[in-house]
C-alpha cells in the first residue's frame, strides 16, 4: 500500500491549526433568559428553549455581536455589517494563530481559502484577509459559499489542488461562520434547536507541500452529495434574511451518509475501520453524534473530543470540525503512522471526509 495513496497530489500535510471566538461570551443559562427578554415566546416555545439551554448539554456560545440586544435586531443590513465585522476579526485571529504555530509569515502564504456560509460579502473575505494578514498582492485566493456546516473539508481539498500549480508551497485554510447573524425567531422546533445550539467561531489550518519539518498528511478524500435530501438541512431566504431548515431526520441522515462516506474511503486503502485511532468528527450535536457512534460501533470516548467542543462551544458550524482537530493535537498527540478520519456533513445533504496520516 502506498502511504501516498492514489498518488494523485504530491503530499501534502497540515502544519499547524488555530482557532478563534468573538469577544462575547453567554452562558447558556444567561442567553435563555436574555431570549426570554427580547422576544415574546409561547408557553411552548419556551419550554423547548429552557429544555435545549438550560438542562442541555452545551455550557455557553460565543457570539458575534457588541451586545445581547443586537439578537433582536432584524434589518437585513446591518446583520452583514454585523457580520462582516466579528468573521474578518475572528478569521483573522485564527489565521494568525495558525500561521505563528507554524512559524510563518504572511509572506510564506502562497494561497489563501476562505468558506463561510452564514453571510454573503462580494469581494469575499480574502479580499480582507489579504488586507488584515498583510498577504502578498499575488496570492492565489478563492471563497467557498454555500456549503454549510461540511465545508471546511472542501477547503481542504480546494487549497491542497492549489498547492499543486506552480511553485505554491504554504496555503492558509480559513472556515469561519457567525451564526448569530441568522438568528430567525420561529415556533418551528428545527428553528428553536439551531437557535440554542448554534455559535460564532473561526479556526485554520496551514497546509503545506513538500514541507521540511514533518506533520500529519492528507493522504485522500471523499465526498457524497444527495440532493434528493436538500430540504433537510439548509437555509432558505425568509423575510429577506436567511432562516435555517433542520429537519428531525438529520441525525439519522448525517449517520447514514458518514457511514458510505467513509466505507469508500477505507476500502480505497484496504483499511478497516478499526485501523482508525483518531476519529475527528464535526460535532453537529449531541444526537448526531450519538446516532454516528452506534452506526459505525464507535464509542463515546472515541468521539470525546467532538463531545468536548460542541459542550463548550455549541455548533460553530464549519469551523467546527477544526477546533476537534485543535484538541486532538494538543491532547492526544497521535504517534507516528496513525490513521486519522476527519468528517464533516451538512446543508445539501452533504458529508465529506479526509483521510489523514499522522
Amino acid at each position: 500500500m502506498s502511504f501516498d495513496g492514489r498518488d494523485f497530489l504530491t503530499k501534502v500535510t497540515i502544519q499547524s491549526a488555530g482557532t478563534a471566538n468573538p469577544p462575547l461570551y453567554m452562558p447558556q443559562a444567561q442567553a435563555f433568559e436574555s431570549l426570554c427578554a427580547l422576544f415574546s415566546l409561547t408557553e411552548k416555545e419556551r419550554a423547548l428553549y429552557e429544555t435545549l439551554m438550560v438542562r442541555g448539554p452545551i455550557r455557553g456560545r460565543y457570539l458575534g455581536m457588541d451586545a445581547p440586544e443586537e439578537a433582536a435586531d432584524t434589518d437585513q443590513d446591518r446583520l452583514i455589517a454585523r457580520f462582516t465585522k466579528f468573521a474578518r476579526s475572528t478569521a483573522r485571529a485564527a489565521a494568525q494563530q495558525a500561521l505563528d504555530r507554524a512559524a510563518l509569515s504572511a509572506a510564506d502564504v502562497d494561497v489563501l481559502v476562505v468558506n463561510t456560509c452564514t453571510g454573503y460579502l462580494c469581494p469575499g473575505l480574502t479580499s480582507y484577509l489579504v488586507e488584515d494578514l498583510g498577504l502578498r498582492d499575488n496570492v492565489h485566493t478563492l471563497d467557498v459559499m454555500g456549503m454549510g456546516c461540511g465545508s471546511a473539508i472542501p477547503n481542504m481539498q480546494a487549497a491542497s489542488g492549489l498547492l499543486q500549480w506552480n511553485d505554491n508551497q504554504t496555503a492558509l485554510c480559513v472556515a469561519v461562520e457567525m451564526c448569530t447573524a441568522t438568528l430567525f425567531m420561529d415556533p418551528d422546533p428545527g428553528v428553536i434547536v439551531s437557535n440554542a445550539i448554534f455559535g460564532d467561531g473561526a479556526a485554520a489550518l496551514v497546509l503545506q507541500r513538500g514541507a521540511t519539518r514533518p506533520g500529519p498528511a492528507i493522504v485522500d478524500v471523499e465526498s457524497l452529495v444527495q440532493p434528493e435530501h436538500r430540504e433537510m438541512l439548509r437555509y432558505r431566504t425568509e423575510q429577506h434574511r436567511l432562516r435555517n431548515v433542520l429537519s428531525p431526520r438529520v441525525p439519522a441522515l448525517g449517520a447514514e451518509a458518514a457511514e458510505r462516506v467513509i466505507d469508500r474511503l477505507l476500502q480505497r486503502h484496504d483499511l478497516a475501520r478499526d485501523a482508525v485511532s483518531h476519529w475527528i468528527v464535526h460535532p453537529g450535536g449531541t444526537q448526531v453524534l450519538s446516532r454516528f457512534g452506534k452506526k459505525l460501533g464507535l464509542t463515546a470516548q472515541a468521539l470525546r473530543h467532538s463531545y468536548a467542543v460542541f459542550e463548550e462551544y455549541g455548533n460553530m458550524s464549519s469551523p467546527s470540525v477544526w477546533f476537534v482537530w485543535d484538541r486532538l493535537l494538543r491532547e492526544d498527540a497521535p504517534s507516528p503512522g496513525a490513521w486519522g478520519v476527519m468528517l464533516s456533513f451538512g446543508a445539501g445533504f452533504s458529508a465529506f471526509g479526509t483521510l489523514i496520516r499522522f
